[in-house]
């Protein structure tokens, strides 16, 4: 009976939990959805004109009185924000001003390059930031105040500044890679690497501490007692013990990359959400602008889900604290 009213216990606390992750996130995206919506607003200009070619057009008042009629843009803005509202509960991302395209084939064309960027970018800056933890943490005192400094420099690099100094260093003097993205593995690597350094200098300084704790922790110890070796030690308890707040952090991490895609998507002429972000946002081409923030924000959900659960996984200890709270 005991071990029943465990299990019931344990399921109640798991839906509640995955109940308060739900709310939270739809939270998140009424929230994203609303910011996007009065912050487009806000940018000078007609919204009509989008649907005419532009700010740029020269579109007569009767054409922009028409559109504005056909797509409600005359309506009072409080009933323009709630009728998006509805749309989107619906599922309804609506048809793009510009391209005439219905938005959720305009995301589903440009958001597979994003993640990829974004997820390859993710998988370099952990192997960037595990071997200079490393490093920093085993080298001895000058290897830590290099280690630190790189770490330090490494998290303050402009994504513009850094692109450009790559794109200058491996394009222009050594000719080994393209200045643009070529639409293969090639042409992936500088964008990567523009979005994978900054993440791996905020990584690695979370790292650092725990790897430096986990060598005289009583497991580390034990272990070493045991006969464990130096690198057994590292590789079977230190780096675990690192890792959690680092996956805590990849949550952030891959939507800071996400948002990054905006300048590195647009200096490498590389297809995807970010360019077309910015496209958007210049044209005032409202129902892309909102379909692509809300994407943004569904994945960076779902990855911070993912991140969260990684974590208990990789420390048994949270679930305990959790389960007894």
């Amino acid at each position: 009976m005991t071990s029943v009213g465990s299990s019931g216990r344990d399921l109640r606390r798991l839906a509640g939990r995955i109940g308060a992750r739900l709310a939270g996130a739809v939270f998140v995206l009424w929230a994203v959805a609303t910011v996007t919506f009065f912050a487009v607003r806000l940018i000078p200009g007609d919204p009509a004109q989008a649907y005419l070619g532009g700010p740029g057009s020269q579109a007569s008042a009767e054409a922009l009185e028409r559109v504005r009629d056909q797509y409600g843009l005359d309506q009072p803005l409080l009933v323009q924000y709630l009728a998006q509202l509805v749309r989107l509960v619906q599922g309804d991302l609506g048809e793009s001003a510009s391209l005439r395209t219905p938005v959720a084939q305009v995301l589903a064309e440009q958001l597979g390059g994003t993640l990829v960027l974004a997820t390859a970018s993710l998988a370099v800056a952990w192997l960037l930031a595990l071997g200079l933890a490393v490093w920093s943490t085993r080298g001895g005192r000058v290897s830590a105040a290099l280690g630190s400094a790189v770490e330090l420099v490494a998290a303050s690099l402009p994504q513009f500044w850094l692109a450009t100094v790559l794109i200058t260093l491996f394009s222009t003097w050594l000719g080994w890679l393209p200045p643009v993205s070529t639409g293969d593995a090639v042409g992936l690597i500088l964008p990567v690497l523009t979005l994978a350094i900054p993440v791996a200098g905020f990584l690695a300084q979370v790292m650092r501490e725990p790897l430096l704790d986990a060598g005289s922790a009583p497991f580390a110890v034990s272990a070493a007692a045991r006969g464990e070796s130096t690198t057994g030690l590292l590789l079977r308890h230190g780096l675990r013990h690192a890792a959690v707040p680092a996956v805590n952090l990849s949550g952030w991490a891959f939507g800071y990359l996400i948002s990054g895609a905006v300048v590195v998507e647009t200096i490498f002429a590389r297809p995807g959400l970010g360019r077309t972000l910015l496209q958007a946002v210049t044209v005032r081409d409202v129902p892309v602008v909102t379909g692509v923030v809300l994407s943004s924000a569904v994945a960076y959900v779902v990855v911070m889900f993912l991140a969260d659960l990684a974590a208990e996984l990789l420390d048994p200890r949270d679930r305990i604290r959790r389960s007894g709270s």
